[in-house]
């Protein structure tokens, strides 16, 4: 008699047990396949960035990421099914957590939306020179959140990325030949000719200034008290700082000895004598 109570104990709660072991074994499946899934896929992802090597590395790491976490979240909601667990109150409760803190963090949310912006669309890239948001220098690091230039005093500056995207960029080290705008000014009584004459001579001697382009010397505004010379030699962008600190000297130099006036403003005072 106990022998048959007993065997009825054990067929009542086999099939229980059954479903429970089934449910663990599908969820270890579910779990291993799914963590295996999210590795390969977040390795394919930055393995494209590793083959074309103009892309950023540190973008398709983001996104990886992005794929692999996804991923790993609805394995988790596929481990919870097994178990009979309601998934639909957690991804209500997992959505309202989301938009909470994208609330408390909407401003480093922007600096991301914009690092990604940057990256994608690369609009500068490690040792450029940039103007952005207000400063100058050389960039040593862009990432998700924050560019880093380097000034010429040896100074790092921090800027958001959001600071950066919604305002003007320049970059100085774009294009390989560059311009190097300077404005010189003779007196009305000198011969422009000679003027230019001179100017010419000091950028043809200069080791940096380019022949090809050849550069644009003409006169360009009848000031008040000067005739002025916009002067613009080409060089490579490397050599950009050199001939914009260089020349102007040089070209100063040799007009003083060719014995050309480089006038400074003159203001002429009449003096009336009313008792006369």
């Amino acid at each position: 008699m106990e022998d048959f109570l007993a065997s009825l104990d054990i067929n009542q709660y086999l099939p229980a047990a059954l479903a429970w072991a089934t449910n663990i074994l599908l969820a270890l499946a579910i779990l291993i396949v799914g963590l295996w899934v999210a590795g390969k896929v977040y390795k394919g992802i930055v393995a494209i960035a590793n083959r074309h090597p103009q892309l950023d590395d540190t973008l398709f790491k983001f996104f990886g990421s992005v794929a692999r976490y996804t991923i790993l979240a609805f394995v988790g909601i596929a481990v919870l099914n097994r178990f009979g667990v309601q998934t639909a109150s957690i991804i209500a409760l997992l959505g309202a957590a989301g938009l909470a803190i994208g609330l408390a963090l909407q401003g480093t949310l922007s600096n991301l939306a914009a690092g990604v912006m940057l990256l994608i669309f690369r609009p500068y890239k490690v040792n450029d020179f940039v103007d952005a948001a207000g400063k100058f220098g050389k960039v040593t690091e862009v990432d998700l959140f924050t560019t880093i230039l380097q000034t010429f005093d040896n100074q790092q500056i921090i800027i958001p990325n959001s600071q950066i995207w919604g305002e003007q960029i320049v970059n100085h080290s774009h294009h390989e030949i560059r311009g190097v705008d300077m404005t010189f000014g003779v007196a009305y009584n000198e011969n422009t000719d000679a003027a230019r004459a001179v100017i010419d001579k000091v950028l043809a001697e200069h080791p940096h200034v380019l022949k090809d382009p050849a550069p644009f010397v003409e006169v360009s505004t009848l000031n008040d008290s000067s005739v002025d010379f916009i002067v613009r030699p080409f060089c490579h962008g490397e050599h950009y700082f050199d001939i914009r600190f260089s020349v102007p000297e040089q070209i100063k130099k040799a007009l003083d000895e060719a014995n050309i006036e480089i006038p400074f403003p003159h203001r002429k005072v009449i003096v009336v004598n009313e008792s006369a």
